[in-house]
Order: C-alpha cells, then sequence, then structure tokens
C-alpha cells in the first residue's frame, strides 16, 4: 500500500495533465519544464503504481485501464487542493456570524462597549462580543489558543510572541457628586485627606498603583467603603459624599449621567498606558484584523 508520504504532488500532477493532453511536450510547455523532464516524472509515476499508466500507440499516448481507473480520484483530489489552498482569508462583517472574545476590565467595558456596540449594530449586525476577566497565565494561555481574541489595558505580562498598539493613556483624577461639599473651588491636598473615600481594590488591574502611590505619598485618608470593581462607584458616589480616585476616562463616561464633579486630582499619578494586544498566531486573521482596526480608529489618540 502506498502511503502520501511516498507521493510527490508534482507527480500527480504531471498524470493528470498527461491524461488530459495525451502530449509529453505540450505538458511541459504548460509545466514550464523540459520535455525530458516530464518523462522522468512519468518514469517515477511507473516505479511508484507498478503500472505503464501510458502507452505510445499511432493515436499518441493513451492510458492504460489502470490509469483511467485513477485519474477521476486524482483529478478531484487536485482540484479540492487548488481550491483549498486557494481560499481567500475575507472577513465580510456585514454577513458574519462571529463572536468575538474581549478580555478587558469593568471600566474598559464603560469605556469601550456602547460606542462599540452601535458601530456594530450599524456595520456588523450578526457580529457578536464577550468580554471576560482573565489574568497573567490564564490570558496568555487563551490569547495563544484563539479562545481570547484581543485583551485591552495595562497588560505589561504579556511579552513575548504578543503584538501591541497603543489607544490613550489614562489619568487619575477624584470623582465626587455634583453637589458635594468639596465640589465647588479648588480641590486641594488638604481637601483630598479630609474628605471620607471609597476605594476600588481591582486585583490584577492597573489601578492597584492608585493605592501603592498614596501610600508612598503618606497621604492617609478616612475610608468608609471598599469595592472590588467600578461598575456600582457612579451610583454610589451621586447618592452620597464619599470621594473616589477614577481614571479620567471613566469620569468622562459617567459624569454627565450621573450628575457627577470631576477634579484634577491633587497628587501627582503615572499615566498610564491603554494598550491593544492580541498574539501572533491571529495576526494576519482577517476576522481579527478587522476588529483590531475599528478599536483603533474608534478610540485611538
Amino acid at each position: 500500500m502506498l502511503r502520501l508520504s511516498e507521493i510527490d504532488v508534482n507527480l500527480l500532477v504531471v498524470f493528470d495533465l498527461l491524461y488530459r493532453e495525451r502530449n509529453t511536450q505540450r505538458v511541459a510547455g504548460q509545466l514550464g519544464v523540459t520535455q525530458p523532464a516530464v518523462s522522468h516524472a512519468l518514469k517515477r509515476l511507473r516505479q511508484l503504481l507498478d503500472d505503464e499508466l501510458f502507452e505510445r500507440t499511432s493515436r499518441g499516448l493513451q492510458p492504460t485501464p489502470r490509469a483511467s481507473q485513477l485519474h477521476p480520484g486524482v483529478a478531484e483530489a487536485l482540484a479540492r487542493l487548488h481550491e483549498t489552498l486557494n481560499l481567500r482569508d475575507d472577513f465580510d462583517p456585514g454577513t458574519s456570524q462571529r463572536t468575538f472574545n474581549l478580555a478587558m476590565t469593568d471600566i474598559g467595558e464603560i469605556i469601550f462597549l456602547p460606542r462599540l456596540l452601535g458601530y456594530l449594530a450599524r456595520e456588523a449586525p450578526g457580529v457578536r462580543l464577550s468580554t471576560l476577566r482573565s489574568h497573567h497565565e490564564d490570558l496568555k494561555h487563551g490569547m495563544e489558543n484563539g479562545q481570547i481574541d484581543l485583551a485591552i489595558g495595562l497588560i505589561p505580562q504579556l511579552g513575548a510572541g504578543f503584538y501591541q498598539r497603543g489607544l490613550f493613556v489614562q489619568r487619575y483624577v477624584c470623582l465626587m457628586r455634583q453637589h458635594h461639599p468639596l465640589a465647588a473651588g479648588a480641590f486641594g491636598l488638604e481637601d483630598f485627606m479630609a474628605a471620607t473615600h471609597a476605594v476600588v481594590v481591582a486585583k490584577g488591574t492597573g489601578h492597584g498603583m492608585v493605592e501603592e502611590e498614596l501610600a508612598r505619598a503618606g497621604a492617609k485618608r478616612p475610608i468608609r467603603l471598599q469595592l472590588p470593581h467600578f461598575a456600582a462607584v457612579p451610583y454610589i458616589i451621586s447618592e452620597s459624599d464619599l470621594v473616589v480616585t477614577v481614571t479620567d476616562k471613566f469620569a468622562e463616561a459617567t459624569r454627565e449621567r450621573f450628575r457627577l464633579k470631576v477634579h484634577k486630582h491633587p497628587l501627582p499619578f503615572p499615566e498610564i498606558p491603554i494598550n491593544l494586544f492580541w498574539h501572533r498566531r491571529f495576526h494576519r486573521d482577517a476576522g481579527n484584523r478587522w476588529l483590531r482596526g475599528r478599536l483603533f480608529e474608534m478610540f485611538a489618540e
């Protein structure tokens, strides 16, 4: 029994053309090789298949019964192989039903999803999104195996094997209700230290740097509430006298709806780069390219 590893696909191409043309010179011309090269290929095929395959007659080369038996399957296999290798890596957002999995924080969901979903409703109505929290090794492995298409945020652990592109930088501000006693006028370090605070302890995110910087500056302030995420912050702040340290993008996305006041933070924090990440395995994937292109167009500064 012949194994596929023993067959040179080029020999099958020669066989298919010989069956159609019945002339080694014409086959050589189509392949751009010499006539002896075609004859040599035929010789190898005869040895592999233990059959003459073509005999010279007064009407030129004629296939043997074995060649006639083999040709339909060989021709179909070559056609399928040609079709497969020439498949276009296209992505049509207007007809796609693909689900994209995005790793982002709850702040990311608030900043990115409203505009992105609005765009998809108009331009890619069948495309679905799924967001998830995934950190460190889980995130890395998820992106390597294609379970996560893109990640957005401050993710320094994604190094070798990943592409990244900057979207914007975030700065920290103080957020409070519009009619908070400290809302009017300047908001300095003494005001910050005297205010009662809500603190978001978002493990595995860049926001953990806030508490580190405050501790380094010796900025101890009264804390009444600790939260593990940001989603509830504007609801709570708008109905209390608590002050919270958040990113400027989060403040921009929530202040009008919840009637909040934004103050420049009295302490200097490093700017936080927010990047878009994808694994190199999917760098040329048409759908991945399309989505990251739209994200960059919509959000890059």
